[in-house]
């Protein structure tokens, strides 16, 4: 596994916090802790633009895409959008492939607008599907 950056949790912004801790909770997973940071009209476009709004979508499409995930996050950035405060985390996918083979070091960004201390957006994007082409010798 990559080595993890020591994240100091308790120097993040507030909307940083809350998408840390849901990312915890997706992590498990627990879709339905995951779901208390999120509000109830909230729009997860996953990758692929597979459309979401609730997080057991994107957890039953990691059941099929992985064996098991998880996500080495390195870093937040929070700013003031048009859409309210944006945060971003990006890292890095660890895991296996359903048929056990383990891989690491996949990149992903995370986008998430938090309003009135809830989840309203989140966009994923990650590098699996090339890895996944890759690994059948499709280069793209």
């Amino acid at each position: 596994m990559t080595a993890a950056l020591a994240l100091d949790y308790d120097m993040l912004p507030p909307e940083a916090k809350i998408v840390h801790d849901y990312l915890e909770a997706s992590m498990v997973p627990d879709p339905e802790r995951a779901a208390t940071y999120m509000s109830e009209g909230v729009t997860i476009t996953f990758t692929g633009g597979r459309v979401y709004h609730h997080p057991t979508g994107p957890t039953g499409f990691n059941a099929m895409r992985y064996a098991w995930v998880k996500k080495d996050m390195r870093q937040f950035d929070v700013a003031q959008g048009a859409e309210g405060v944006v945060v971003y985390s990006t890292g890095y996918l660890y895991g296996e492939w359903p048929d056990g083979t383990a891989f690491e070091g996949n990149r992903y960004i995370d986008r998430f607008v938090v309003e009135n201390g809830k989840i309203v957006k989140m966009d994923v994007w990650n590098d699996s599907a090339e890895r996944i082409l890759t690994a059948r010798g499709i280069e793209a």
